[in-house]
């Protein structure tokens, strides 16, 4: 009588492993080098973590590809498989749950397209308008470098500038611009993509636009971006940078909204504007940025432990040599009637790049502590207007002045609906005006998990009240979840899936279709 004994999961797995990585080497090598796909430790190893050091998924194989063809004959490839196997894009491997991640599939490393020097380009004219021509795989902090030699740069920004363009596009990419400059996805004219079924597509607002409109903020699902038309405008030279504090949220929120609503044209006004809270027994920096004057750390610090939060509103307006002496009394005016504490209010003058790339020092910093490389259990939510105070009140005053576990910036700032654009899949509150919240923390790795206790605490209590937040950089883990989030977009994202990546290949780690 024969007994049958169940196979384990993890042969199955090696079992596929290895048939996938004998398959990729007979196919790929054929046409190419054997050192643009890589399965060596050292490559798996790299591929198999991010940003947030949460979760260890190794593919089966990595690619290094030295040119865009490479991107078509890989997902060309794997249609060709009855079983295909997954491919991830990895930019700068900033996701914090395994987004861009293959577990026993392929990883795709821009960043080796970056060696070719022609993968950023300026072109236009005054008349017709200056764009920026840029490779997926490129980092903002070189297309900021690379268009400041023609005096020109783009209007929207994140807050950390050593992330990939094709991975902020394929999000949203927010900071304290979009108010104002709307989201880098709605600052981008014309994309080339690579489908999931190996196509190459040029693609706009009036040409191939379901393709354009899905990728932004698509979270990889429809297609690897491998070049972005930006268009750029005049670059400032300088930046007028204040911070205020408050003590009392409602005066703190109805600024913020105040200044959004009245600087949000196009002529004049704030140009960034963000909030941040000050804890209980926190230092009034953090590595984000050193602002404070170390002559008023002392009187802060008192000031935050005699009230436990303090609130801190952020803004900024650039300016050149033709408006440097006017500046002063543009920037007076923008501010005047705003409610902080009186004496409270803190202004440095420093240069645009300086200001853009002001997380860089804090992160070279933590670098040369060993204390960059270490778990990031990051919680990022869009809040609508209309729930703030109650989040303040369940959230801020509550759980986490409770828990007594916060270990890095806190910010919140609001955004104006009419700078996005609904066509595209980025999800956001169906409010006019809404807030995103960042709760970026970062841990050792023997007690990350108790911040992401506090994570779901703060998703369970949104919930449970039904806030109707959104993630941003979302994390979900079942189907269920998925199509809460997008809501009335669900039904239009699966049909995008199954036009432009049927086979369901790319960003398994999204979880969105590869549960």
């Amino acid at each position: 009588m024969a007994i049958n004994f169940p196979i384990p999961t993890y042969f199955i797995d090696m079992v596929f492993i290895n048939r996938l990585k004998s398959f990729l080497t007979k196919s790929f090598f054929s046409h190419h080098l054997p050192t643009h796909l890589r399965h060596d430790s050292a490559a798996l190893s790299s591929a198999a973590t991010d940003f947030g050091h949460i979760v260890t998924n190794p593919p089966a194989a990595v690619l290094f590809p030295t040119s865009i063809n490479d991107l078509v004959t890989l997902l060309k490839l794997a249609n060709s498989r009855s079983i295909p196997f997954n491919v991830a894009a990895k930019g700068c491997g900033h996701s914090v749950h395994g987004q861009a991640m293959a577990q026993n599939g392929v990883v795709v490393e821009m960043t080796s397209l970056n060696n070719n020097p022609t993968r950023i380009s300026i072109s236009g004219s005054a008349d017709a308008g200056f764009f920026a021509d840029v490779g997926g795989e490129q980092m903002w902090i070189d297309v900021l470098n690379a268009t400041l030699k023609h005096g020109l740069a783009p209007p929207s920004w994140t807050d950390y500038l050593y992330l990939t363009v094709g991975g902020t596009l394929s999000n949203a990419g927010i900071s304290g611009q979009t108010f104002r400059y709307g989201p880098q996805i709605c600052n981008v004219v014309e994309l080339d993509v690579v489908t999931g079924k190996g196509d190459i597509v040029s693609c706009s607002a009036e040409k191939n636009n379901e393709l354009f409109n899905s990728v932004l903020g698509g979270l990889g699902q429809f297609g690897i971006i491998v070049r972005a038309r930006i268009p750029l405008f005049p670059a400032p030279n300088r930046v007028k940078w204040v911070r205020m504090l408050y003590n009392n949220f409602d005066e703190f929120v109805k600024d913020q909204e105040n200044l959004i609503s009245m600087n949000s044209n196009d002529d004049g006004g704030l140009d960034y504007l963000e909030g941040l809270l000050l804890m209980h027994d926190g230092p009034p920096d953090n590595w984000r940025s050193s602002f404070f004057p170390p002559s008023h750390h002392s009187t802060i610090i008192s000031l935050v432990n005699q009230h436990s939060i303090i609130y801190c509103l952020e803004v900024a307006k650039y300016y050149d040599d033709h408006s440097r002496h006017t500046i002063n009394q543009e920037l007076d005016d923008s501010l005047e009637g705003l409610n902080f504490l009186p004496g409270y209010k803190f202004e440095k003058d420093v240069s645009y790049v300086e200001f853009l790339n002001r997380v860089r020092g804090g992160e070279l910093s933590l670098r040369s502590q060993g204390l960059w490389d270490v778990p990031h259990p990051w919680l990022n939510l869009f809040v609508p207007k209309s729930r703030i105070a109650e989040f303040d009140l369940g959230v801020f005053k509550d759980i986490i002045l409770k828990r007594k576990i916060a270990s890095g910036p806190i910010l919140i700032y609001p955004m104006n609906r009419n700078k996005w654009d609904e066509k595209m899949s980025a999800i956001i509150p169906e409010e006019e005006v809404f807030y995103t919240i960042g709760f970026l923390n970062s841990s050792g790795y023997d007690n990350w998990e108790a911040i992401e206790e506090q994570n779901k605490e703060i998703l369970s209590f949104c919930d449970s009240v039904d806030m109707k937040i959104k993630q941003y950089l979302p994390h979900y883990n079942t189907k269920e979840d998925w199509e809460k989030h997008f809501g009335n977009k669900w039904k239009i994202f699966q049909d995008r899936k199954n036009q432009f990546d049927p086979k369901m290949i790319l960003s398994p780690g999204q979880k969105i279709f590869n549960s």
